[in-house]
């Protein structure tokens, strides 16, 4: 039975057997960033807040706390890795990303801090435990994942048209590493996201940098674009990047910005067939090669190259995501960022 341990051996969470302990030195949340919106002028009503209770008066005039991030740590006794190591998700998803794979394997949360890092495991802005906001401060309504959208969109199946309500109709890719059969449990981790708070998601992850850093970014997709974004403003805070097929980079103008801080870019499989992630993949390698131009190191991989095969655009929840946080280690410890 595989447990995480606290200092002299408290026994946290029990976990199906796999691997070794987990032990900690310390772990803990926080929020952070944020700021106070206020809501003038609106209508004060009567609400019943529970069955079968009094009518009471819900003024919604007034101050809030809003744009806030959530923030989770864990800190593994044996320290190996040099920096902490910031996890940051994609659209409409949260940092359950990296906690558990949809068939209920570790994921890479725990891979890294088995490795020996310092991990900050985040909701960015407006995600999950991060809490969301009056619709009288975020005034666009927000969007939503379809059951099937990541199903065709992030290259599990074949693309539009793959999904069918009856899973033995579906049509997987073939050799697809995803665990189809447990679609259903990643899908119950979806989340809604608006599209008019970019702006307050970069500044709550600048926060974050300021509280944490110097540190590592492992970035996945739209966590990606907000990541290089992040590291243009704070490049002496960055000592390395691993961008997991980022929905676009940053501003090409500034990648010069970034001499000093080692990239790893990774792709999965059947990229270069997709019309959406073959345009991403494009964006991310000019922005790559525009470091390079500027004196700095930038790596790609694309996995089928390498023998890794059948990946979709969640790569840390295939079942093959051991194998690519490996490679991914690896190269940490190459550019002196873990021992």
């Amino acid at each position: 039975m595989r447990r995480i341990l606290i200092g002299l051996g408290l026994a946290l969470l029990a976990l199906p057997a796999a691997a070794e302990d987990i032990v900690l030195r310390g772990m803990g949340s926080f929020h952070v960033g944020g700021r106070i919106a206020e809501v003038k002028d609106k209508e004060v009503r009567m609400i019943q807040r529970q069955p079968g209770g009094p009518m009471t008066k819900l003024d919604p005039n007034g101050q809030y706390i809003v744009e806030q991030m959530y923030v989770q740590f864990f800190l593994p006794k044996n320290k190996k890795g040099r920096y902490p190591l910031l996890m940051w998700h994609g659209g409409g998803l949260t940092g359950v990303t990296y906690e558990s794979t949809p068939d209920g394997r570790d994921g890479w949360l725990n891979y890294f801090v088995r490795k020996g890092w310092d991990v900050y495991n985040s909701d960015a802005v407006e995600r999950g435990r991060a809490g969301f906001a009056s619709p009288d401060v975020w005034t666009d309504a927000p969007i939503f994942l379809t059951y099937q959208d990541p199903y065709e969109r992030f290259r599990i199946g074949e693309g539009e048209g793959s999904w069918n309500s009856d899973p033995s109709k579906r049509k997987p890719l073939p050799g697809s590493a995803f665990p189809v059969d447990a679609y259903e449990n990643y899908m119950k981790q979806a989340v809604p996201r608006w599209l008019s708070t970019d702006k307050a998601i970069v500044a709550a992850y600048l926060a974050l940098i300021d509280k944490i850093c110097p540190c590592v970014m492992l970035l996945h997709s739209q966590g990606g674009a907000f990541g290089f974004q992040v590291a243009e403003q704070r490049p002496d805070k960055i000592k390395g990047i691993v961008a997991v097929e980022s929905a676009t980079a940053g501003n090409i103008a500034n990648a010069g910005k970034l001499k000093d801080v080692p990239v790893l870019q990774i792709f999965g499989d059947y990229v270069d067939q997709h019309p959406r992630w073959s345009t991403f993949k494009k964006v991310d390698m000019a922005y790559g090669e525009a470091i390079k131009k500027a004196g700095g190191s930038a790596d790609w991989i694309n996995l089928p190259d390498i023998g890794i095969k059948g990946n979709s655009h969640m790569m840390m929840q295939d079942k093959n995501s051991d194998q690519i946080a490996e490679v991914i280690q690896k190269w940490l410890v190459s550019k002196g960022l873990s021992d």
